[in-house]
């Protein structure tokens, strides 16, 4: 126990006074969920070597793993690492396994030898897993453009535009790009902020060149390529036969609203008709009859009988 913290002062002292022993800063990247092996360089642990690891955080340096005396005791008191670091116990290698962004950060290593001391320096950057850029059509720019036909005609044509963004969500460090085969056309790039990028590109919709979108980082990329016939097509706007023809349309619905109507009113007469002769028919006819009768006084008995007829009215 007393050589253990020898050592460990003997190196506290070489770190504060020693300068020109240390390596320069090794840069890692790797993808998060991935596992890494930061190398010693050691071929093989002596028994009275001394492995440290140390890992800065908040600019403080914490020991998180070392082997002495061919024991292997990794501590993680920050409780950063759970159960994800490993020791060789031959090489004195570390190893991360199932590595988070907040494992990116500056590994120093301690190597202390009979024969001297060496120090080593990792810089680990972690990657978040790469998005495929995703490309939709902007309707909200389609435009056209004349230009010119034949010399000997000097007829104008339209030639519609095709308005496209790449867009990926929820990134950091990374780089955005539209390609054109394999030249470069345009790129936006953004820093460890997690934000949306999207990049426009506008193209002839006849076009038959390859277009690609290309998101990449230090370690990876993801491409999407753009499919022309897919996603371009005239422009949405109306051209002069395609106004024709909505005219005609339009003027041919107009017409059969107006037969419709008529043949509407037509029907509505007729029944309203019908429903008049069929009342006329229901009516009764009264007559209005007048009678005259003989006098039941009348002193002449062999007087001839008169019969008088009385007038009708028929209504």
């Amino acid at each position: 126990m007393i050589h253990k913290y020898f050592f460990l002062c003997l190196w506290i002292w070489f770190s504060h006074v020693v300068i020109g022993d240390t390596d320069e800063v090794k840069s890692v990247s790797v993808t998060e969920g991935d596992s890494v092996s930061l190398n010693s360089g050691v071929s093989e642990v002596q028994r009275d070597d001394l492995i440290l690891w140390m890992f800065n955080i908040n600019n403080s340096d914490t020991r998180i793993a070392e082997i002495y005396r061919q024991n292997i005791n990794i501590k993680d008191n920050t409780l950063i690492f759970g159960d994800r670091l490993q020791l060789d116990s031959q090489t004195g290698s570390l190893t991360i396994r199932n590595i988070r962004s907040e494992h990116s950060g500056l590994y120093k290593l301690t190597i202390i030898k009979a024969a001297g001391v060496t120090y080593k320096s990792f810089s680990v950057a972690v990657y978040a897993p790469l998005p495929s850029p995703v490309i939709t059509r902007d309707t909200s720019n389609c435009s056209s453009s004349s230009s010119s036909s034949s010399s000997s005609s000097s007829k104008r044509s339209s030639v519609s535009n095709c308005s496209l963004l790449c867009s990926v969500v929820n990134v950091s460090a990374v780089t955005l790009s539209w390609y054109k085969g394999n030249s470069l056309l345009s790129s936006i790039s953004v820093s460890d902020l997690s934000i949306s990028l999207s990049l426009p590109l506008e193209v002839e919709y006849q076009e038959n060149n390859i277009y690609s979108c290309v998101i990449n980082n230090p370690i990876t990329n993801q491409t999407t390529h753009l499919d022309i016939s897919q996603f371009c097509h005239t422009c949405p706007e109306l051209t002069p036969h395609s106004q024709s023809v909505v005219i005609s349309v339009i003027v041919i619905v107009l017409l059969l609203v107006v037969v419709g109507g008529v043949i509407y009113l037509y029907n509505k007469k007729c029944k309203q008709a019908c429903s008049e002769v069929q009342t006329c028919e229901e009516e009764v006819l009264y007559a209005e009859t007048r009678f005259c009768a003989r006098s039941a006084h009348s002193t002449k008995p062999d007087e001839e009988h008169h019969i008088i007829y009385s007038s009708v009215n028929v209504k």
